[in-house]
């Protein structure tokens, strides 16, 4: 539907260029709408039944909870806010602002083709979100979905942060174009197909191994058992680091940075902040997982000793 509605954008000659000369007023409107939604998230969450609170967000203090969430999965009817928000106007809203800023890379240099370097974003970033949306029953076992309530964390990282953040790699080469050399371009490539890589393989191995463990095709995975019942990887990906899917998608991320050239540490926010973000998240889940799994987490992490960044960290 979304690109749908663009084509008939683009078919009546509609400029998308509006979206980059009016990007802080849209994130603005945007985080305004995320506070709205949020102080109505909590204002319901407040007539919720027990069960249905957030395990991370029922602390008792006000802010605390109205920043986590403090209802889990708040739903409309049967129409879930948080997967759905989790999902679609981020991750959709994302592309639809790398295709805009192609097209005002094109108008504004009055160029026939984008640029390689604006090429590559948005392949690369497209990709994510094909991925992303593509195996969608997967984030039904992120903490996310399983323990964080929906209120301003999520609410805000969904609809401004993804959208307006992810996108300024692409936001960048409007401004400040970078001509790259094919050969750079290929090397590039090759560094994302890697990220990717281990990311998508990583995630496979640890969802199919969670659907049913017993498959004939996955019997030369070999795992620590747990009294939750569960099974521990500690083979194919999951037996090389702790959180190889991190380490994927933290490649990636420097891939998609690198088109952009060394000139400013703007494009190169996003890689840093998404290495501090999944540092504290690892953080986060090795606690949780300790408390969950006991012993056998003891002895996997005897195990697998890197977390991320094999013989680093």
């Amino acid at each position: 539907l979304t690109a749908a509605a663009i084509g008939i954008l683009i078919y009546f000659q509609f400029e998308l260029r509006y979206l980059y000369d009016h990007f802080m007023q849209f994130a603005v409107s945007a985080a305004a709408f995320s506070m709205g939604l949020s102080i109505y998230l909590y204002i319901r969450s407040l007539r919720a039944p027990e069960e249905e609170l957030a395990p991370g967000g029922n602390s008792g203090y006000f802010i605390y909870d109205f920043f986590t969430g403090h209802e889990l999965n708040p739903r409309i009817g049967s129409f879930d806010l948080k997967y759905f928000c989790e999902l679609r106007p981020g991750l959709i809203g994302w592309v639809v602002i790398n295709l805009a800023m192609l097209l005002a890379e094109m108008k504004i240099h009055n160029q026939s083709m984008p640029s390689l370097s604006m090429i590559l974003v948005n392949s690369f970033q497209l990709l994510y979100v094909v991925d992303a949306l593509w195996n969608e029953e997967a984030i039904l076992t992120t903490m996310d979905i399983t323990h964080d309530g929906f209120g301003f964390m999520l609410a805000f990282g969904d609809l401004v942060w993804v959208p307006f953040v992810y996108s300024l790699q692409a936001y960048y080469l409007v401004g400040h174009p970078n001509a790259i050399s094919w050969p750079v371009a290929a090397a590039i490539t090759i560094l994302n197909c890697i990220g990717y890589y281990i990311f998508r393989s990583a995630n496979s191995q640890k969802n199919n191994f969670r659907r049913n463990p017993s498959d004939p095709r996955l019997a030369y995975l070999k795992f620590i058992p747990t009294a939750t019942g569960k099974g521990l990887l500690v083979t194919g990906w999951w037996g090389f680091v702790r959180h190889p899917n991190y380490l994927g998608d933290i490649i990636m991320a420097l891939a998609w940075s690198l088109p952009c050239g060394f000139n400013n540490i703007l494009p190169y926010f996003y890689v840093i902040y998404f290495i501090c973000l999944l540092v504290h998240r690892e953080a986060r889940d090795e606690h949780h997982c300790k408390q969950k799994y006991g012993l056998a987490w003891e002895r996997y992490c005897q195990r697998v000793p890197y977390r991320i960044f094999p013989y680093i960290y």
